[in-house]
């Protein structure tokens, strides 16, 4: 059950409860079909249609493109509230936002080709993903090797290889690639919009967060020409990652969403399950209301914690590198608060949590999936170390 209309206290003006509004709206509309892709494993594409038809997907594009140019706290709270209707669709959805953020940020492609893409994704929804992981390489945040390869030829590149962990893949419109250009002894970063020589292989069958389509993707002898155009581009970076800084805060955003929808399952439960053992609502038990606050300090901890980051980065942009650590503790305090609340919220609920009839345990399975999102908690802690050890 999905409680729409409920107050945020996050909410701090008139724009952002506009934003939360047709989150909330997509979120009630995705919560009926989260159990069916969750069973079937499908991709959502009747939530993507969706997000087409309210305008969601422009929502980081910039202003002078058509979009609505959000702000950071902006995209987290958006995400926040529709990972409360399902966490497969919102988690897809804010690689693709995400990606289109950090583009706006930095300005790494050519204007004219940022600015066609943008357009694409005013006018027909269009998407994007950056696609870096492989089997052998592991996350791309650790810094293997790529072993997809990008072959010089006459007026571009051929590429070849396989991507793994390819979330967005069955819906995406355009996507970037990491490939090891062996010419010139360094990774090359190429767009590509979905077309000839890509194929996708659906592996992704797993305990959580069913519905991402984080297939493999597979590219062959795709060609990719030297120009900066729709039908292809060599994106130069200088070393810099396509998600770099605060735009992964979605991540941390969508696990709390999910976690934000189990506790008020769980409380909605409480209020109004009566055994006939007792003369009232299990809410009424000192054990249950224990259950709840510690529901709630976890809850509050990790909202407070990622809207004061968010808004730290978005007001202050000169400090943004330094901020790197507290971005990462979002990430770690949030997902790891997740699986807490959701272990609680079953807790409340009995028994019957265990039960595919209800949204618990497809919750409780897609939480634990957030402990292997970037950055991990080994990078993270390891992090927040070195910066101690340094300050002394």
């Amino acid at each position: 059950m999905y409680l729409i209309g409920q107050t945020d206290r996050f909410i701090r003006n008139e724009r952002e409860a506009a934003i939360v509004a047709i989150a909330d709206q997509l979120a009630s509309m995705f919560a009926e079909r989260s159990a069916k892709h969750d069973r079937e494993g499908s991709f959502p594409h009747d939530n993507f249609a969706n997000m087409r038809e309210f305008g969601y997907l422009k929502l980081t594009v910039p202003k002078e493109y058509g979009g609505d140019d959000a702000s950071l706290y902006e995209f987290v709270l958006a995400q926040d509230h529709l990972a409360r209707g399902d966490g497969s669709t919102a988690l897809a959805a804010g690689w693709h936002l995400g990606q289109v953020m950090q583009l706006r940020i930095k300005r790494s492609w050519p204007e004219d080709l940022y600015a066609s893409f943008c357009k694409e994704v005013v006018s027909k929804g269009a998407t994007i993903n950056h696609f870096a992981s492989e089997r052998a390489t592991g996350s791309p945040s650790r810094g293997g090797k790529p072993e997809t390869t990008a072959i010089k030829a006459a007026g571009g590149y051929f590429i070849n290889g396989r991507k793994t962990y390819s979330t967005l893949s069955p819906d995406v419109s355009y996507f970037t690639v990491s490939a090891w250009m062996e010419e010139e002894n360094r990774v090359g970063e190429f767009f590509i919009p979905m077309g000839t020589g890509i194929s996708i292989e659906e592996t992704w069958d797993t305990l959580g967060m069913r519905a991402t389509g984080s297939h493999d993707l597979v590219l062959d002898q795709v060609f990719v020409p030297d120009g900066d155009t729709l039908s292809g581009a060599v994106i130069k970076r200088n070393g810099e990652t396509p998600f770099d800084g605060g735009t992964l805060l979605h991540i941390p955003a969508c696990y709390i969403g999910i976690a934000h929808a189990a506790r008020d399952f769980a409380i909605n439960f409480a209020k109004n399950y009566r055994p006939n053992s007792l003369p009232g609502p299990i809410s009424e038990l000192p054990t249950i209301q224990r259950q709840i606050g510690e529901m709630e300090a976890e809850l509050i901890t990790a909202r407070t914690l990622l809207y004061s980051v968010a808004d730290r980065w978005d007001r202050g942009p000169e400090g943004r590198t330094g901020l790197k650590p507290e971005l990462g503790l979002v990430k770690y305090v949030a997902t790891n608060s997740a699986v807490r609340i959701v272990d609680l919220a079953m807790r409340i609920v009995g028994g019957a949590s265990l039960s595919r009839k209800l949204p618990l345990e497809r919750m409780y399975r897609d939480v634990r999936a957030g402990l292997h999102n970037p950055p991990m908690d080994d990078i993270t802690l390891n992090g927040l170390a070195q910066r101690a050890l340094a300050e002394q």
